[in-house]
């Protein structure tokens, strides 16, 4: 672990020394993507200047150093969340299709007419849509954790939702819209005390907590690679050994196959059985680079240096006039949501983006919690490690500015 210098962090990140519209970029929407630090840059040209092959398909040396690279990769995401097997990682395409892995293949598998999945009122789209999917396909039925006006779940409700019908649960670690931090492993134990297997989409907490999937007792556990500075189009899928051994693979073709004829396919074993076809072989095997970057700086030194960022930002905005935020739960990482009295988000957003700072305006692909809390949508303001109290002062500064034109 390397002390926290935020200056030699932020050099490693080529982008931030960039302008927009004249003005040096300000970087607020780490929620829907983060930066690339040059480690992880390199790393990908590296590849395909050096090792560009298919992989676990070829005899020759290109493909054999490729498939060992990705192969360690897997082996560091094991590490990186406390697996007990490196061959319950999946790579997948990032934490959506990791999730409609579990909605399509335990689905067809586990859950059939009549049954119930709790999910809760603050998910993404992306852990509500194919839910509803396959309800639709097998007349199933979604019950949903309801949430108090701070944007915290009812875990006395939650507790309530279950059955003798209920067949799984999915829920957010952190909410991408509210910053909410839920109460991760007392949620994953009521549901155990029903026999109840739980998914948690890890998407907005992979970057910026320690996550140990033994010690919380979770059945499936996704992510997305861009999320935590690394590569798009990477992800995974965490699973316990027993359950996707029990479950059919979600799509056919090369590599997740052992013997094919025409009469019959033997599929191949874990974790080959849910990767069909060339993965993103550049993505996976630079996943492995953003984790080792992460690691260089320590996971729990990250944490904190993001709260206290968090705690400033919370502080400067609330001298806004008119500022009302959306998602004041106790337990909050590096998100913060917040609508202005009588002036419209994209309004505010855009103003913003002449000034060079960039924050994500819109339901946040979360509009059933916009509609929990009777708004069309928020101004996000997504923190990273990167970023600097010197930073949320130029977002104040621009904010005011924008207020003064708008209101």
């Amino acid at each position: 672990m390397r002390t926290f210098d935020i200056e030699q962090i932020r050099a490693d990140f080529p982008i931030l020394g960039r302008e927009v519209n004249g003005r040096p970029l300000v970087y607020f929407d780490n929620g829907a993507t983060t930066q690339k630090p040059k480690q992880v840059i390199d790393a990908i040209t590296r590849y395909y200047a050096d090792m560009n092959s298919n992989v676990h398909r070829g005899v020759h040396y290109l493909s054999q150093i490729s498939t060992d690279a990705f192969e360690v990769t897997r082996r560091k995401v094991q590490a990186f969340i406390h697996a007990k097997h490196e061959h319950e990682i999946i790579i997948t395409k990032g934490t959506t299709e990791a999730i409609n892995i579990v909605a399509s293949c335990y689905g067809r598998a586990f859950i059939n007419a009549e049954d119930e999945i709790i999910i809760s009122a603050m998910e993404h789209h992306s852990n509500i849509v194919p839910w509803q999917m396959l309800c639709d396909e097998k007349g199933c039925k979604l019950r949903v954790i309801p949430m108090n006006d701070r944007g915290e779940l009812d875990i006395e409700a939650y507790k309530s939702l279950f059955s003798e019908r209920t067949k799984l649960v999915s829920f957010t670690y952190v909410s991408n819209a509210l910053g909410t931090v839920n109460p991760v492993k007392e949620m994953i134990d009521i549901a155990h005390e029903h026999d109840v297997p739980v998914l948690v989409d890890g998407a907005q907490a992979i970057q910026h907590v320690a996550i140990d999937v033994e010690a919380l007792g979770v059945d499936f556990f996704a992510f997305s690679g861009h999320k935590m500075y690394g590569p798009t189009g990477v992800g995974v899928l965490y699973g316990k050994e027993e359950l996707l051994n029990k479950m059919p693979p979600y799509q056919g073709g090369g590599d997740m196959i052992k013997d094919v004829t025409f009469e019959k396919t033997t599929y191949n074993e874990l974790p080959f059985k849910f990767e069909a076809g060339t993965p993103n072989i550049e993505a996976g095997i630079c996943l492995g680079d953003a984790i080792d970057y992460i690691e260089s700086i320590g996971l729990d030194v990250i944490k904190d240096y993001e709260e206290e960022l968090l705690a400033y930002a919370t502080s400067r905005l609330s001298e806004i006039d008119g500022i009302r935020f959306i998602g004041t739960a106790a337990h909050k990482s590096s998100v913060i949501s917040f609508v202005v009295d009588g002036v419209h988000p994209y309004d505010i957003g855009v103003i913003l983006d002449k000034l060079g700072v960039a924050v994500r305006t819109g339901h946040h692909c979360a509009q059933p919690v916009m509609n929990a809390f009777d708004i069309p949508g928020t101004v996000r303001v997504s923190l990273a490690m990167y970023n600097t109290k010197e930073e949320v002062d130029i977002l104040i500064e621009g904010l005011q500015r924008a207020l003064r034109m708008l209101v």
